[in-house]
């Protein structure tokens, strides 16, 4: 409940000293008949009325209270908040070629991507997002969804898999992710697509799935993992008694930035290099910042007057102070 007119609650204070003043001044005033001694009166029984002598006024200050807290206008509000999102569809497509456990990221590049994508996830509320991950070949690994928990636990079970096809198809992978986003009626089509290798496999050309993506309308936000040059790859192995033994064979590792830069300049998107785990983390932060959910918020607000009852009750009040002192308190000259 609150109160439209709290100034009226200013009275309060001035009605208490008036009354305080009323009473200091009945006692000053009041007539009195001087006797020699009282003792004849101190046998008499008191008639009831007297008792209640302080009944009248009593009430015509209650009455007096309750009117001015109906003067404050006392109101029910009763508030409701209307959203209309208009969110996002996200496709995240993930390299997860051998490279990617090259450790010039920590633990390594597939790690250090796989915390930035699960965190990107936990800042997103309103958006649907999927995930598809490639090597030489591509699949959707969680299509779009707003069961954040699930995707988050599928991009944290991801490993590097020789159950798919070696290499880094980064032309089927674009087209897959479009292929995911095509049917898409959200107001934005955005694919963060992160590798850290150029183009060697696939049956789709990167130009023929680019020209699919713009056809979409997909905004591509495009990262190149890692450091360019020669790099050790770990391999695990098993020694003779069953034990893992890490060793490292030397790689080559480049990021083609001349294609990525033209996926994401021909879409509206931006192209990033991350290096290590701050600027990757950096990476993620601009394109969730870029990135926004239209909110849109009307609130309503509806006022109930509770007012009529206090009003009522001070009238009702009143008039039984009135009523009293003409008939059961009068008092006569």
């Amino acid at each position: 409940m609150s109160w439209y007119s709290p100034w009226a609650f200013a009275a309060i204070p001035v009605f208490i000293a008036l009354c305080m003043w009323a009473y200091w001044r009945s006692r000053h005033r009041a007539a009195t008949v001087q006797f020699s001694s009282l003792s004849l009166f101190k046998g008499l029984p008191r008639p009831w009325r007297t008792k209640f002598l302080w009944l009248p006024a009593v009430l015509s200050l209650l009455s007096l209270l309750l009117m001015v807290l109906a003067l404050a206008r006392p109101q029910r509000a009763d508030t409701k908040v209307r959203k209309n999102v208009e969110g996002i569809d996200i496709m995240m497509v993930l390299d997860v070629s051998d490279s990617m456990l090259i450790e010039d990221m920590k633990p390594n590049r597939l790690e250090a991507s796989k915390r930035m994508l699960s965190e990107f996830v936990s800042r997103r509320a309103t958006d649907r997002l999927g995930l598809v991950i490639f090597s030489g070949e591509a699949y959707t690994r969680v299509p779009l969804t707003l069961d954040y928990k699930v995707l988050q636990d599928s991009i944290s079970a991801i490993k590097i898999s020789r159950n798919i096809k070696m290499g880094t198809a980064i032309g089927v992978a674009l087209a897959a992710g479009a292929g995911r986003l095509k049917d898409s009626t959200a107001r934005s089509r955005v694919m963060v697509f992160l590798t850290d290798g150029e183009n060697n496999s696939g049956t789709i050309d990167p130009e023929t799935a680019l020209d699919i993506a713009k056809g979409y309308g997909i905004r591509i936000y495009s990262i190149g993992a890692g450091v360019d040059g020669d790099a050790q790859l770990p391999i695990e192995t098993q020694d003779a008694f069953g034990r893992k033994v890490k060793r490292y064979q030397p790689i080559h590792s480049t990021v083609n930035d001349e294609l990525l830069g033209k996926m994401a300049e021909e879409t509206g998107g931006k192209y990033y290099r991350a290096t290590d785990n701050t600027s990757l983390k950096k990476v993620f932060s601009d394109i969730d910042r870029l990135e926004k959910s239209k909110i849109d918020v009307n609130q309503y607000t509806k006022y109930a007057e509770l007012y009529e009852p206090w009003l009522l009750w001070g009238l009702v009040l009143f008039l039984l102070s009135w009523l009293l002192q003409i008939t059961v308190f009068r008092k006569v000259p």
